[in-house]
């Protein structure tokens, strides 16, 4: 047995160990620069905690290497070209107003302004283009840095950049954590490339007086695929941005003032009244439409918050004096022997095929005429459809609410004319930004939800949660997203204080998750992001809200 302590043992990827010394960098270890399918290695993990190939090994690791085509590796890509294009546009337009706003696609939307207009031109987008493939070519080092705490807030200060200062304004280490390429730096939000070599594979793409920085699909990480605007999530995304500039709310930091200003009420209040106001809005056009909306589909991907929104709609419609019912497309799901499995022969909930689509239909089309139906039950206890007697006819003055994850797909309700439809799709999609050039993911603000709501309601841990997540991804990909264009309109069920609200119910779910789970990575990702945040205390949050779906106690019945 070999005792010194100043030696290490690292496993690597296929078994082979490596004796080196304490301290020795991930990079150094690389038996190469490139993987066998010839991608840049971008970061690793060591005991399944994502790092950058800077990191030094302290103690007896294993390392896996990663990849753009790795879960881990997908996300330190897209978080180092963007931070690339920080840098540039500082570099180039030091007075300009950036921000990288949103998802688009397979890309960032990214919002730009000079001298007091707002939008990019053609010439200086291509500047841009062009800088920042000369920085690539350069393959400059970035490096991580920890720099005493004064001299990184008197340097935002300096800078003008309130958007980082305010993040730190409640926050008090004696170090942080930044990284630096040239003499551009950031704060460190999660690993990046050790150099801007790695990150060749990206293109700008002017869009609707801003751009688009797009970067490969994980799936084909050696492409970049089609651009997709997507248009009724700009506009919801749009919307919602000038909303958060009205209220002067578009960063966390200026969030944690609220908090710490206790003037989260009133926030609170105005932002469940938007809420409130979009779903009036819809409920109106519908009423509005009667003699042809017989039939609203409501559809939305994992932790959307589809259920309380049919059920505020509903209110909402009975406001118009309509009478609302709801069909659970759940109650159609075909008898467990016979769901589909996916390509590694699990059960496959995601899929379309887990409802009785031909059943289905055959209802929808009586119900469509004025008959009447026997509504089945869906038994999940026994995993057997069960009938008990229920019948269900449409009157003159109802309209049908069909709420569920495929509700958009045109298979599931092809037997009722085009004309009686009205689809309505839900998505999280938040507006605030940790700072300028680094957004919150939609996708994050689900998965928060989602564990919390398992947690509460499922008796999942978030272990189980995280585990299940690449999996639910996988079918939104293929069974929900494809079909958001077939909207009719669009809500956005996101509130910009629901992360603070979230926070005290999922971070002790999280710490359970121990280093040798192979979701430690992302478990780390989600507390270090949840710790930018000042917490909410769930009594402000009112028993209506969307939140109540995943936190409890709303005075709703699910």
């Amino acid at each position: 047995m070999d005792t010194n302590l100043n030696t290490i043992t690292v496993t690597l990827d296929g078994g082979a160990q490596v004796r080196c010394a304490v301290g020795t960098r991930v990079r150094d270890l690389l038996p190469q620069h490139r993987s066998q399918e010839g991608l840049d290695y971008v970061g690793a993990l060591v005991n399944n905690d994502a790092v950058s190939l800077s990191y030094p090994v302290e103690v007896d690791s294993t390392v896996v290497l990663l990849t753009r085509a790795d879960s881990q590796g997908f996300q330190i890509y897209g978080r180092s070209v963007c931070f690339l294009l920080a840098k540039v546009v500082k570099e180039l337009f030091p007075d300009g107003r950036f921000a990288i706003e949103h998802s688009l696609g397979s890309g960032f939307f990214c919002s730009f302004g000079v001298n007091g207009d707002a939008g990019i031109t053609e010439p200086q987008l291509q500047a841009i283009d062009t800088h920042m493939r000369a920085v690539v070519d350069r393959d400059v080092p970035i490096e991580r840095r920890k720099i005493a705490f004064t001299q990184v807030v008197q340097r935002f200060e300096r800078e003008k950049q309130w958007d980082k200062f305010n993040l730190l304004r409640f926050s008090n280490p004696p170090k942080v954590a930044t990284y630096w390429c040239e003499e551009f730096s950031d704060l460190d939000h999660g690993p990046l490339a050790s150099s801007t070599g790695a990150l060749s594979l990206f293109k700008l793409i002017l869009y609707s007086q801003g751009f688009v920085l797009q970067i490969p699909d994980r799936d084909r990480p050696k492409e970049l695929p089609p651009f997709e605007p997507q248009p009724h999530l700009f506009e919801i995304f749009k919307e919602h941005k000038k909303w958060g500039r009205l209220l002067g709310v578009n960063t966390v930091g200026r969030l944690n003032e609220i908090i710490a200003g206790r003037e989260i009420g009133d926030f609170i209040k105005i932002s469940e009244a938007f809420h409130e106001k979009k779903i009036a809005e819809i409920a109106d056009h519908i009423y509005k439409n009667r003699e042809a909306i017989k039939w609203a589909l409501i559809a939305g991907p994992s932790s959307s918050g589809k259920t309380t929104f049919a059920k505020r709609l509903a209110v909402q419609l009975r406001v118009n004096g309509l009478r609302p019912v709801t069909i659970s497309v759940d109650n159609y799901f075909v008898d467990r022997e016979k769901t589909p499995t996916d390509e590694h022969g699990k059960l496959d909930f995601e899929n379309v095929e887990t409802v009785d689509l031909a059943l289905l239909n055959e209802h929808l089309a009586q119900l469509d005429k004025g008959g009447d139906v026997k509504v089945p039950s869906f038994n999940f206890e026994k995993g057997k459809r069960e009938y008990k007697g229920d019948k269900l006819k449409i009157e003159p003055d109802q309209i049908v609410l069909i709420e569920g994850i495929h509700g958009l797909n045109p298979r599931l309700t092809q037997a009722i004319p085009q004309a009686h439809k009205f689809r309505i799709y839900i998505s999280a999609l938040t507006q605030l930004n940790l700072d300028s050039n680094n957004r919150i993911s939609t996708t994050d603000n689900r998965l928060v939800r989602r564990m919390v709501r398992d947690n509460n309601f499922r008796g999942n841990s978030a272990l189980t949660t995280l585990n299940m997540w690449p999996s639910v991804r996988r079918g939104e990909q293929k069974w929900i997203f494809p079909f958001q264009q077939e909207a009719d309109i669009a809500f956005n069920s996101a509130l910009d204080y629901e992360l603070a609200v979230l926070k005290p119910f999922v971070e002790p779910v999280l710490a359970e998750i121990k280093p040798h789970h192979p979701q430690y990575a992302e478990a780390r990702r989600l507390q270090a992001f949840l710790s930018s945040f000042l917490s909410v205390p769930e009594q402000a949050v009112p028993p209506t809200s969307i939140l109540r779906e995943f936190i409890g106690h709303s005075s709703f019945h699910y």
